[in-house]
């Protein structure tokens, strides 16, 4: 019996090769009918024998490209028209749009092989892509995903490259950025002022510079990066001056897995990471003794490394390196560069020499981060590669704009049961890191054809992000409590709904109440949230100040636990410091001045690694206590004493007996290695007591681990493991990362939740 079926695919299913796949598969059944995208996916109509069509059905479902994913499978029967022929329609675009972007892919190994066969056309070429690989988010400038809507319409493909885009047999079959020697981009070197050089072969010559010690600004698949030899200590220290980067760790990039093992320590999970599509940095524990320069990674027991990910990488990297720093190209807190011209003025004075490309990066994206903890993957910065795929939500939710922190600053739109997490922005400080949220807010709502019924917000009222909510009228703004939106963002990955007991640790959150929190027990759920819980209250003499000397921190810290009974010459730390400056500091605290309050967990961190002698000045975030957990060396049961006490209905934990005793195991001369662990150990300690003691209060035997702490693995496992042991469910972040670029997941279920229902108790959608 001949039949007709319509089915709608959703999902990641426009350039990756989805409808030559259905092509060869109802040619292979004998079917009849047409493939085309439209503005939700992919639309089929097949006909034939209804035993043809059934099988046609199941390998759909089970087979597929390797870049496509399937998140809707819709299918109705429908009049037969007598069709024999199955054919490739022109694209739809609908008004209504409900369709999943590809994001950008690494080069994939049938590409590799023709780029580095001499008998091949496009042998060398630098941009060579199919449907399985190249570029995808960075390139899109609307959908549907067809060439005239990316940055590639302005090149136009020889008779050669079209007619491989256009045969449905061809692994370039509606590859938009199909492209070859004869008619696509073209790389050229340019000097220091932005001026072209005569090269007949660019990245041969970049090589050569690179081993020179030259640096080399390199434009990328979402950006440009600043690239020197990672062997070459005096290239890399040119860099940092250069960049003023004084100590932040730098990524690098080698050619293959061997390469990176003889300078880093790599599992098997880390190994399946880095050969993923996505190509992210990965954080690996260095090899002692290894070749790379000790500036790239310095006071640090960890390389940020990658591969290759684009034809320039692979061909660059062939050059007999076995590293080469690849950090974004950019001023410090600026976005990375993206087009040729603001390259070579933004960074002007930093690179020696620009390898450039023609074809233009609509929208920038750096690269991401992740790590293997406990045999997970964990995101650390979540962007090139996986963006823009949705986190699925256990619920639909309203269509709202979630407008992120001010640092690690991400947006977030939601519609239906997705949540679509922008790029890594940056910290928004400057007008550049505005201009370019803006552009990203408009478009993502553009792309995913998503319009907001609501926007939601950060608490802080100084936060750009915050300010760009209040200055619209149109819609109405959720302001959303930092760390609720942390829980929150925990909860929404896990598909779990709370209420929790949530656990928010982090360095800077706006409170309820105007101070700084960051050490936070609440009882949360989407709706709303109650604190139950938090470290003191200590006071931050000179503010933000504190975050760049963390030794300020440390003297609130001993001032607290010893007021004027503490000898500051007799602790070491304390005797680098200019004498006029710890009186002042004292002076602030004493009175009161310009000393806003705070809970942070991260501040705790910071004043011990101060007071151990690790870190007194930060030259970049976190980097206190990524130093200080660095120290835990080896694995003891012992902690610090320290108090817990109820307060106006909360359970404030007292860190003053856990600073004594961390004064008292360095006056006696103990490693640093065992007080860092023991100093680890007391925080999982109270953390695990104040989730007892709320347990026994609320009947609550599920925690929720989020804030920026959470990176620190060591804090993380032991207290996951430890809260297990007790009996308690943990949700912990692997989708998102915990620090603040996941925190607008948070802020878009909070306000989702706050207007699922209008007035009239109609639910929106």
């Amino acid at each position: 019996m001949v039949i007709r079926r319509q089915i709608q695919v959703s999902g990641i299913v426009q350039g990756v090769g989805f409808r030559p796949f259905i092509y060869r598969l109802a040619r292979e059944k004998r079917l009849g009918g047409w493939v085309r995208n439209d503005s939700f996916g992919v639309c089929i109509e097949v006909e034939g024998e209804e035993g043809a069509i059934g099988d046609f059905l199941k390998e759909m479902r089970e087979g597929g490209p390797p870049l496509a994913q399937i998140t809707s499978f819709k299918e109705h029967e429908v009049t037969p028209k007598s069709e024999r022929k199955f054919v490739i329609e022109r694209s739809l675009a609908y008004e209504e749009r409900d369709i999943l972007i590809s994001p950008d892919v690494a080069t994939c190994e049938d590409c590799l092989k023709e780029l580095f066969d001499p008998k091949d056309r496009r042998h060398k070429y630098p941009f060579i892509n199919c449907t399985n690989c190249g570029p995808r988010y960075t390139i899109i400038q609307d959908i549907p995903y067809d060439r005239p809507k990316t940055t590639m319409k302005k090149f136009t493909m020889c008779p050669e490259c079209r007619q491989e885009y256009e045969d449905p047999a061809n692994r370039r079959f509606h590859a938009q950025p199909n492209a070859c020697w004869q008619c696509g981009p073209r790389l050229s070197l340019l000097d220091e002022k932005g001026s072209e050089l005569e090269s007949s072969d660019p990245i041969d010559d970049v090589a050569v510079l690179l081993k020179q010690g030259k640096i080399v600004a390199i434009k990328g698949l979402g950006g440009f990066h600043l690239a020197v030899d990672a062997t070459s200590s005096e290239a890399v220290a040119r860099l940092r001056k250069r960049k003023n980067r004084e100590e932040k760790p730098l990524a690098v990039m080698s050619p293959h897995i061997k390469a990176i093992e003889d300078y880093a320590l790599v599992n098997q999970r880390e190994q399946t990471l880095f050969e993923g599509y996505q190509r992210p940095i990965v954080l690996l524990r260095k090899r002692p003794g290894n070749a790379l320069s000790n500036l790239v990674s310095p006071r640090n027991d960890y390389f940020g490394a990658m591969l290759p990910y684009t034809p320039v990488h692979h061909l660059l990297l062939r050059g007999n390196f076995l590293a080469l720093v690849m950090t974004s190209g950019n001023i410090s807190e600026e976005p990375i560069c993206i087009d040729n011209l603001e390259a070579a003025r933004r960074l002007r004075g930093i690179a020696d020499f620009f390898l450039v490309h023609d074809r233009d990066i609509f929208l920038r994206s750096d690269d991401s981060v992740m790590r293997i903890a406990r045999g997970r993957p964990r995101q650390t910065r979540r962007s090139r590669g996986y963006i823009p795929t949705p986190i699925f939500l256990q619920e639909d939710q309203p269509e709202i704009l979630a407008l992120g922190a001010e640092l690690k600053n991400t947006i977030c739109l939601t519609k239906d049961d997705k949540a679509f997490l922008s790029q890594h922005i940056g910290d928004l400080k400057n007008l550049e890191a505005l201009n370019f949220f803006q552009k990203t807010v408009e478009h993502l709502k553009r792309i995913l054809q998503i319009s907001p019924r609501a926007l939601a917000a950060d608490l802080h009222p100084l936060y750009l992000s915050s300010q760009y909510a209040r200055s619209q009228k149109e819609l109405p703004v959720t302001f959303v409590q930092h760390h609720h939106a942390h829980i929150a963002s925990c909860l929404a990955e896990n598909a779990a709904t709370g209420p929790v007991i949530g656990l928010s640790f982090d360095g800077t959150g706006y409170g309820q109440d105007g101070t700084i929190w960051g050490g936070e027990f609440l009882i949360a759920d989407f709706k709303e949230f109650t604190r139950v819980g938090h470290l003191a209250y200590l006071p931050m003499p000179g503010g933000d100040k504190v975050i760049e000397e963390p030794w300020r921190m440390a003297l609130s810290y001993l001032y607290a636990a010893y007021g004027d009974g503490f000898d500051t010459k007799s602790i070491d730390f304390l005797r680098r410091i200019k004498p006029e400056h710890k009186t002042v500091v004292l002076q602030m605290i004493k009175a009161g001045i310009n000393c806003p309050l705070t809970s942070s967990l991260g501040r705790l961190f910071d004043a011990v690694s101060a007071i151990l002698g690790i870190c007194g000045r930060a030259t970049y975030e976190g980097q206190p206590a990524m130093e200080l957990e660095g120290k835990v060396s080896e694995r003891i049961e012992d902690y610090y004493d320290y108090e817990i006490r109820p307060e106006d209905g909360q359970l404030i934990v007292d860190p003053r007996k856990i600073i004594k005793g961390v004064i008292g195991d360095l006056m006696r001369g103990e490693e640093d290695s065992a007080i860092a662990c023991k100093f680890h150990n007391s925080v999982v300690r109270f953390s695990l007591d104040v989730c007892l003691k709320l347990r026994e209060a609320h009947g609550i035997s599920e925690v929720a681990l989020s804030g920026g702490c959470f990176q620190n693995n060591f804090l993380s496992a032991e207290l996951s493991r430890s809260l297990k042991e007790k009996g308690f469910v943990v949700y912990e972040h692997s989708q998102v990362p915990p620090n603040d670029g996941g925190i607008s997941l948070g802020q878009a279920v909070i306000a989702g939740s706050s207007v699922r229902t209008t007035r009239m108790g109609r639910r929106i959608k």
